[in-house]
């Protein structure tokens, strides 16, 4: 049972210690970023570059924003302690193999089972999660300008979403547990391996079989914008195949873009925002995934892959030679190997983590100590995956600094192709249109931010160039 001083080693009670450990933490490190956003002034950089009326309107957007986070994660945090230290999991699993019985399938048969504890998990979720997205949807986007999505379209995107979810799942779940049952000594290698092909899989089928089921693409229409984005992909021989556009002013007025692709046959999609205001984004962000959620499996695949990234959704600018510069930036992640130095710690970590599991499977305490008086495939996954949390913040923070570094040198190498000022200007923009965060804290920011302030990008470009000997 829960919280039972009888365990040989208190796994389950380590974690919670940890989760409400790191939850205290992290909300004092949001106490100190939200001190920082109640400052009236601009930092001293951006006056005379920012405006007054837009650092207004980006300090209220950003505090309604983290006025939103304490909430979401103070629910979060007491939803995840219930859940943990009442035994909700183990409680659940047995109503899920009664529901398996009751239509007639044997609960003994451990993948209908675990079919049924996820749709169970995932109505949980969607009712946990929906006045939440509501709520930042329709009210804080909606209040700054930014949602454009109307409630049919909210709700048919989440239908869409189970639908693949439904589709797409059950086929990967029933290979997860075939492969644990069956794995033996080489088990690690064989998750590996599977979730690794099922991450081509999906980069591969994503922008052309699921995409489309939310948003129309069509080819970028003949013009300066795409004689000049060819000419520079040209330039660093960058095999860009196609350009489309995407028309996700449909549910938002933030705009974003990717590249999509392998080897020679790499893509570029610009969303319609950014060709009918002239606009550009920058960098890859969570927010993206908040306005247009049906993005998120798609963000999950590249970072876990690393070799195809979301341009982001920090904001826009005007100017066709700024969209060619941020572009240089983020062409110049691909010449200077940052995809692939990611790709390749993604997949080392993602190695180590699955001989981890392959370890402690079979471990009845572990097991136990969460309330499992057997060791389904799922739940061992889910128990690993929460003991194992202390180290993920740390590789998360880890992966954050060198993500920051990559920044610099992205920025740097734009700079090198002659883009500085474009380069500078279009930052600025993109901070200003998207009212993005003008005062950071750095604790806050160096925990958190997988690129840097914009402050720091505008000192280092400002920096002269390394004299070679």
């Amino acid at each position: 049972m829960p919280f039972s001083s009888s365990m040989a080693l208190p796994y389950l009670e380590a974690v919670i210690g940890f989760l409400i450990l790191m939850y205290l933490f992290e909300t004092y490190l949001a106490l100190r970023q939200r001190a920082a956003l109640k400052l009236p002034t601009l930092p001293k950089p951006l006056v005379g570059l920012i405006s007054q009326d837009k650092f207004e309107k980006s300090r209220a957007y950003s505090l309604d924003k983290s006025k939103f986070h304490f909430l979401h994660e103070f629910v979060s945090i007491v939803l995840e302690v219930a859940i943990l230290g009442f035994g909700v999991l183990p409680f659940f699993w047995k109503r899920s193999g009664e529901v398996v019985q009751y239509v007639g399938l044997s609960p003994e048969n451990e993948i209908f089972h675990t079919l049924s504890f996820l749709a169970g998990v995932m109505i949980w979720s969607q009712v946990t999660d929906l006045p939440f997205s509501l709520y930042s949807t329709f009210v804080i986007e909606a209040r700054h300008g930014f949602n454009k999505q109307t409630v049919r379209l909210f709700f048919l995107d989440i239908l869409k979403s189970i639908a693949l979810s439904i589709l797409i799942g059950p086929p990967i779940i029933a290979a997860l547990i075939v492969i644990v049952q069956k794995g033996g000594p080489y088990l690690a290698i064989y998750l590996w391996g599977f979730f690794f092909t099922i991450s081509l899989v999906m980069m591969t089928i994503y922008p052309v079989l699921i995409a489309p089921l939310f948003n129309e693409f069509t080819p970028l229409p003949d013009g300066e914008l795409q004689v000049k984005i060819e000419n520079l992909a040209s330039s660093l021989k960058f095999p860009l195949k196609k350009l489309f556009v995407v028309d996700g002013s449909t549910r938002s007025s933030h705009s974003n873009a990717y590249m999509y692709g392998f080897f020679k046959n790499k893509r570029i999609v610009l969303f319609d925002t950014l060709i009918e205001q002239r606009k550009f984004i920058a960098t890859l962000d969570n927010d993206c995934c908040k306005c247009q959620p049906h993005l998120l499996p798609f963000r999950r695949v590249v970072l876990m892959l690393g070799g195809t990234k979301l341009l982001g959704c920090e904001s826009l600018c005007k100017n066709p030679d700024e969209v060619v510069a941020v572009i240089a930036h983020e062409l110049g992640h691909w010449k200077l190997n940052h995809t692939m130095y990611s790709f390749v710690a993604v997949q080392i970590l993602s190695f180590l983590q699955f001989g981890g599991y392959a370890l402690v499977r079979n471990s009845k305490d572990l097991f136990e100590s969460f309330g499992f008086d057997t060791q389904p495939v799922l739940i061992g996954l889910i128990i690993f995956q929460h003991t194992v949390i202390p180290l993920q913040h740390l590789i998360s923070f880890g992966m954050n600094l060198v993500s920051r570094s990559f920044e610099f040198q992205a920025d740097a190498f734009a700079k090198k192709l002659g883009y500085a000022q474009e380069l500078r200007s279009g930052l600025v923009k993109l901070q200003e249109e998207n009212l993005a965060t003008m005062n950071t804290d750095p604790w806050y920011s160096t925990y958190h931010y997988s690129h840097p302030p914009l402050v720091e990008r505008l000192a280092a470009m400002d920096k002269p160039d390394k004299k070679s000997d």
